[in-house]
């Protein structure tokens, strides 16, 4: 399974965390995503200062910063799998952080020597789609093609705009660097524009992070929620490949009808997008997150129950 996701109803006090990470190439720049980008979040200064917006797009680029040099290498090789993973805890016997440094929120990355001192960062990498809500703010990062859905009274407004290259933004920023589109994918590769990792598309000196072929840089959309919202949707494109926006605010609100757990209702919606076979849509990682509001908004937003988040790996992975 390549997918990861993060929930913090209570990030802080006043704040709440989802994530979707789909991962391509692996599961490891996915992981450490889902381990640190909310912790990146909440330490930048901008979220002190109640700007949601701009500490969620730092931290989509910070991720590509961490993920370099020793401390880097050894920690995607840890969340890693196979040989990697072992190479990596024995590396992290020799180079482990002090204190559990790991673990704390504001660590402040400090590097560290050894032989992968000069580790440009992963050649894998993952979409990454952000939803923080505070009080009636709702506050959606997005970098790939996961995507986040709301439904206002039965209808499906997306929040957040699928990176694909064929996107007049998107293909202008690719042939500016020097990459060009291939039967719809990024040289040839990637069929998704935007990303966290993928460090051999980001690789031109002479260019900021924001305008590489493939950048992590989100688009940040903000809204205020009313009474008339229902629920939230995020979901990696193993979803959207096989229903629309609306079709799942359909579904779900249908589910919802007889179904109180938000678990059931995305183990339901998985197994109505699993494919009877392993080709063609249906096929791939499914990774959803549902999270319900209270009618009463106005008065500040609150959950009515925990959100759920599942997994389920495609059969051919």
């Amino acid at each position: 399974m390549e997918d990861a996701h993060a929930a913090y109803p209570d990030l802080d006090s006043s704040t709440s965390f989802f994530g979707v990470y789909d991962g391509h190439g692996g599961k490891a720049v996915a992981k450490f995503c889902a381990k640190y980008l909310h912790q990146q979040v909440l330490k930048h200064e901008a979220y002190s200062a109640g700007d949601l917006g701009t500490a969620a797009q730092r931290a989509f680029l910070r991720m590509d910063e961490m993920m370099r040099g020793q401390r880097g290498w050894r920690e995607l090789a840890i969340l890693g799998d196979k040989i990697d993973k072992v190479s990596g805890v024995i590396e992290g016997l020799i180079w482990s952080p002090r204190g559990g440094e790991a673990n704390n929120p504001f660590d402040d990355w400090s590097s560290e020597e050894g032989p992968h001192s000069d580790f440009q960062g992963p050649n894998s990498g993952c979409t990454a789609c952000v939803a923080m809500i505070r009080n009636n703010q709702l506050v959606v990062a997005n970098a790939g093609d996961s995507r986040c859905v709301i439904s206002r009274k039965g209808q499906a407004y997306n929040l957040s705009k699928d990176h694909k290259p064929g996107l007049e933004v998107e293909k202008d920023r690719i042939l500016k660097a020097g990459g060009f589109i291939l039967f719809g994918r990024v040289n040839g590769i990637l069929d998704l524009a935007r990303a966290i990792g993928d460090v051999k598309f980001k690789r031109n000196r002479s260019l900021p992070a924001e305008k590489q072929i493939i950048t992590a840089n989100p688009d940040i959309n903000t809204v205020e929620l009313c009474d008339d919202d229902e629920f939230l949707v995020l979901a990696c494109d193993g979803i959207w490949d096989c229903m629309s926006s609306q079709q799942l605010v359909d579904y779900v609100r249908e589910q919802l009808n007889k179904e109180r757990r938000l678990s059931a209702i995305c183990e339901q919606v998985f197994e109505r997008c699993l494919a009877p076979t392993a080709s063609g849509k249906g096929c791939d990682n499914m990774t959803m997150i549902i999270v319900q509001f209270k009618k009463s908004i106005s008065s500040g937003t609150s959950l009515e129950q925990v959100p759920i988040s599942s997994d389920r790996p495609s059969e051919n992975d």
